[in-house]
C-alpha cells in the first residue's frame, strides 16, 4: 500500500514538473542544490581542449546526485555509469567514486547515450539561465555540447528521450503532450503521436520498429511496433497502474524491467513483457526512476531511485546491493 501510494504521488508530481517546464524535487534537491551547481560553477580545472571548444577535460570531483534525470552505462566500460541530472552531467566510476564531468551546470532532463560510440551523448532540458535547450549532442564524451537542433515547435525540453540501439539515427523525445521522432540523429523532428504520457520511452535492442513507453496514468506500460506512429497495452498484468521505468536487455531483447504500481515493485519478463515476476528487493520503499544495462556486461544492471540512491545487480536483475 505504501509502494503504491509513493508512486501515484511521486508520478503524480512528476507530471506537474512537466507542465511548468521542471522544478524543485520533492525528494532531495533543497539543501544539497547549492553545493552541487558550486561544484559545477568551480569546475573549470585545467587544460586540455577539444574540438568544440577549449574547456577542461579533467573530472571533477562530485559531492552528491542531486535530482537525477537519467542513466547510462559506458557501452566500452561496465563500471562507468553516466548519472544526468538537475546540475549537469556525473559519472559513477568503479561504484564509489563520483565525478562532475565538465563544467555545464544545465538540467538534462532528458539524456541518452549513443550505443557504440562511448564519446557521443544526446540531451535536453533547461540551461540553468532559463528557457528550453533545445536537442543537443557532445562528442567529447560529455565534456561540451552543441546544439543540433530545436526540435519541433521548439525549442524543445525534452524530458524522455530514447535512441535505437538498433539504428543510432533514430531517436525520439517527448515535449508538450507530443512524441517527437527523428530519423537523422535529431537534425530533424516530426509529431509521430499524441496519445501517450510517458515518464520514460525506450527503444527496442534487436527491432527499430519497436518502443516502449512507461505511464504515469493507468495505462501501465505502452509499445510501439511502427516507430512510435500507434500504440497498444504490451501487458495485462501491468495496465491499471503506474510504471515509473521499462528498460530492455541489450543483448536479448525478451528480457525486460518495469518498476509497476500493479506489481508492487520491480518487475522483469522473460517474454517480452507479456508475462511478469516481482523482483525480491523493496530497494528501501524508494521508487524506481531510471534502470541502465550494460552492453559489454549483460548481466550487470543500474537503477536510481527518487531519493538518488545507485543500486547494481550483476546477476540480471534477480538481486541488488546499494552502491551509493
Amino acid at each position: 500500500m505504501k509502494l503504491k501510494m509513493n508512486l501515484k504521488k511521486y508520478l503524480g508530481l512528476f507530471i506537474v514538473l512537466v507542465v511548468i517546464g521542471g522544478a524543485i524535487s520533492l525528494f532531495t534537491l533543497r539543501d544539497r542544490s547549492s553545493t552541487n551547481s558550486t561544484n559545477s560553477t568551480n569546475a573549470n580545472s585545467t587544460s586540455n581542449s577539444n574540438s568544440n571548444n577549449a574547456a577542461s577535460t579533467a573530472l571533477t570531483p562530485a559531492q552528491s546526485i542531486t535530482h537525477g534525470h537519467g542513466l547510462a552505462v559506458d557501452v566500452l566500460d561496465p563500471n562507468k555509469l553516466y548519472i544526468a541530472t538537475h546540475h549537469g552531467l556525473l559519472v559513477l566510476i568503479q561504484d564509489k567514486d563520483l565525478y562532475q564531468v565538465g563544467t555545464s551546470g544545465d538540467d538534462f532532463m532528458g539524456f541518452s547515450a549513443h550505443p557504440t560510440d562511448a564519446n557521443i551523448f544526446f540531451s535536453s532540458g533547461h540551461p540553468r539561465t532559463g528557457g528550453n535547450i533545445g536537442f543537443q549532442k557532445s562528442n567529447d564524451g560529455g565534456f561540451t555540447w552543441v546544439k543540433v537542433s530545436d526540435g519541433e515547435n521548439g525549442p524543445v525540453d525534452f524530458h524522455s528521450m530514447a535512441i535505437s540501439p538498433v539504428n543510432p539515427n533514430l531517436m525520439f523525445g517527448w515535449f508538450q503532450d507530443n512524441l517527437q521522432r527523428s530519423t537523422d540523429q535529431g537534425a530533424n523532428w516530426q509529431i509521430v503521436s499524441s496519445e501517450l504520457s510517458p515518464i520514460n520511452i525506450v527503444a527496442d535492442s534487436q527491432d527499430e520498429n519497436v518502443v516502449y513507453a512507461s505511464s504515469s496514468q493507468e495505462q501501465g506500460v505502452m509499445v510501439s511496433r511502427d516507430k512510435g506512429e500507434s500504440w497498444s497495452a504490451l501487458s495485462a498484468e501491468l495496465s491499471g497502474g503506474a510504471v515509473s521505468v521499462i528498460a530492455v536487455h541489450l543483448k536479448d531483447s525478451n528480457i525486460l524491467f518495469a518498476f509497476s504500481e500493479k506489481l508492487g515493485g520491480l518487475g522483469k519478463s522473460i517474454d517480452a513483457g507479456t508475462t511478469w515476476t516481482k523482483i525480491n528487493e523493496s530497494f528501501n520503499q524508494e521508487l524506481i526512476l531510471h534502470i541502465a544495462l550494460s552492453k559489454i556486461d549483460p548481466n550487470i544492471v543500474y537503477a536510481l531511485t527518487a531519493e538518488n540512491k545507485v543500486y547494481k545487480s550483476t546477476d540480471t536483475g534477480e538481486t541488488w546491493m546499494l552502491i551509493r
